[in-house]
């Protein structure tokens, strides 16, 4: 049943993940001193960005498209309150249960996981390459009672729920026509549902992290930090406008993904398009042109990879409508940058953010990109660069980055959170230099700066030098221990096709190195490997590298 409306917003009735939020002292200082960061004790995030839609005029503007459809803001509104209607009338929830979500980009998912959320639920979204023990590890620590699964990916759902019995029901989506299917169940209900009346403190989401130090977390986000994210970096930074066609790959299970295939559109009045083909290269920049999309998401190794094509795709059939190239889930190459721009004559908006944090803090408009840097601060947040005391270093000087903002870490009962932050502060684990001018330059993760003879090497710095030599397709670069050095700087390298992986080529590498950054930086160690280990959100996963180092 809905919560009633006589009951304070933030009664909810399953207080499962209130309960196990980090203790008050390790919480993150928020600010929001900005005027558009200041937001009502009530809010509901779909309430705002979806029913609202009218009141701006948008409620005939295409919203959610596929190749089969297309759904006006008015539609999904619609949709939304039927499946809202299932989980709470039909399923009985209750305000703060848990809900988890199986299923990759599609109209199917967008629409459960708004549903969710504007019942006053919690959603779990899932990863769909995850396996069984993976989804099982999720259900222990979230507890949900009830998954929505799309149609092709229940096997290793049903696998996991053979184990956790606490998952009692798995409801499968995309299956229309199909009985016991989610559309099945929500076609009788009359479209009717009043957004439950959430506090702007309840929960909206669990995000797992996406698993890069092989112990995934879940953070935990507000309705008031997923509308926040909305008034930084959108505002500011990407400028999104109602006429704006969304493409991209991050999936709706990691919050770039939510955010830019989702949250961060219907904050705009925009579109996305969400294809019903996995996305290759090739096929990514033929869609761009096909369906006319202006704004694109992805990581920086499928831009590379796409740049060639892109390029094709231009030279056949023109510029076509894309105008803005989003890039972050790690960091960007300028070797790569500069070879999107070579062949597209785009700007790639790079940006750093965390599941932690939500969405990016760190970012630059392409008017604004200085080279190698990834941009300033976005308005709303606060950065520096500090020492292990916490203590602001002199701008050039490298150190770890401290973050404070809107949005925060909140970890779910988690031992952790002491690690991310520190007297009010988040700390993402990255090392930075801030220069004289409040741009920020990625150096590496904390804990993968290389130590080698006395020197401090950045990863990433390898791998940009080694990018840039047209033999090198992929690489990944890790340090190793060694006695005299202390470490050595060790490249894994992916060769483009015909390129020879032998000793000839190992020493071409080294010495494109020496010549390209500071000699010392070179990989004294070189290994050919078919591919690099990814995350699901592509992801350069080291740890697997220096296991197998």
């Amino acid at each position: 049943m809905t919560l009633p409306h006589h009951l304070a917003p933030s009664a909810q009735r399953d207080r499962f993940v209130h309960e196990r939020l980090p203790p008050t002292a390790q919480r993150p200082h928020l600010q929001f001193e900005r005027a558009e960061l200041q937001f009502p004790a009530q809010l509901n995030l779909v309430a705002e960005l979806l029913d609202k839609a009218t009141e701006k005029g948008w409620s005939q503007r295409p919203m959610l498209r596929s190749n089969a459809r297309t759904l006006s803001y008015e539609r999904v509104r619609q949709e939304v309150n039927r499946i809202a209607q299932v989980l709470t009338h039909d399923l009985g929830l209750v305000p703060g249960n848990r809900v988890l979500l199986r299923g990759g980009n599609s109209i199917g998912m967008a629409l459960a996981w708004l549903a969710v959320v504007k019942a006053g639920l919690v959603s779990v979204a899932t990863m769909p390459l995850l396996r069984a023990k993976e989804l099982g590890d999720i259900i222990d620590k979230s507890q949900p009672t009830l998954a929505l699964c799309d149609g092709q990916l229940l096997e290793e759902l049903q696998a996991a729920q053979a184990q956790h019995p606490v998952l009692a029901r798995i409801v499968p989506f995309n299956l229309p026509g199909q009985p016991g299917a989610l559309e099945a169940l929500a076609v009788g209900h009359s479209g009717d549902f009043e957004a439950c009346p959430t506090a702007a403190e309840d929960i909206a989401l669990l995000a797992f992290t996406s698993g890069t130090t092989g112990k995934p977390k879940a953070a935990v986000h507000t309705h008031r930090d997923v509308l926040a994210a909305c008034e930084t970096w959108p505002r500011h930074v990407l400028q999104a406008t109602p006429d704006d066609i969304v493409i991209g790959s991050p999936p709706l299970a990691f919050t770039f993904g939510l955010g830019g295939m989702l949250v961060f559109p219907m904050w705009a009045g925009a579109s996305v398009y969400y294809p019903d083909i996995a996305y290759t290269p090739q096929a990514m920049a033929r869609l761009i042109h096909d369906v006319g999309a202006t704004i694109c998401y992805t990581a920086p190794t499928f831009y590379r990879q796409m740049a060639p094509f892109m390029k094709e795709q231009m030279a056949q059939r023109g510029t076509g409508a894309l105008r803005v190239c989003v890039s972050a889930g790690e960091g960007l190459p300028d070797a790569t940058r500069q070879l999107w721009r070579a062949s597209t004559g785009i700007e790639i908006i790079d940006g750093i953010g965390a599941t932690e944090m939500f969405h990016i803090f760190i970012s630059s408009p392409p008017q604004e990109v200085r080279r190698g840097a990834i941009g300033k601060v976005v308005p709303g947040y606060s950065a520096r660069v500090v020492d292990d005391d916490g203590v602001e270093v002199p701008r050039g000087t490298v150190g770890k980055l401290a973050v404070i903002g809107p949005t925060g870490c909140k970890y779910l009962d988690d031992p952790r959170q002491s690690n991310y932050v520190k007297d009010g502060w988040n700390y993402p684990g990255d090392a930075f230099l801030q220069d004289a001018d409040g741009y920020f330059f990625y150096q590496a993760r904390a804990d993968d700066m290389i130590i080698t003879a006395g020197y401090n090497v950045g990863a990433p710095e390898v791998e940009d030098a080694l990018l840039k030599h047209p033999a090198v397709a992929e690489c990944g670069v890790v340090g190793v221990p060694d006695e005299e050095r202390g470490m050595l700087i060790k490249a894994f390298c992916v060769l483009k096709a015909g390129e020879a992986s032998d000793a000839a080529m190992v020493k071409a590498l080294q010495d494109h190195v020496k010549a390209s950054i500071a000699p010392y930086k070179y990989p004294r160690e070189v290994v050919f490997v078919d591919k690099l280990p990814r995350t699901e959100t592509g992801k350069l996963q080291r740890f697997k590298l220096k296991q197998g180092a």
